[in-house]
């Protein structure tokens, strides 16, 4: 018997994967409190915090959590 060769690799193993780390769970976690805070400050009438608090977990914290 001969021995096998290793076969290549094809076009189909190289697919690019997603890997999440520690860091982008902590962020994707930061982003859903700060949502879901800024949503129960809405809902309690304030004005100032709770936009601020929706826009950095919808514009910065969840991207970021996605991206790095």
């Amino acid at each position: 018997m001969s021995p096998r060769k290793p076969q290549a690799r094809g076009a189909e193993d190289r697919r690019p994967s997603l890997r999440f780390s520690a860091i982008n769970l902590a962020l994707v976690l930061a982003g859903l409190v700060s949502i879901t805070i800024g949503y129960l400050l809405l809902a309690q009438g304030s004005v100032a915090a709770a936009p601020l608090l929706l826009v950095l977990g919808y514009v910065v914290l969840l991207p970021l959590g996605i991206i790095l």
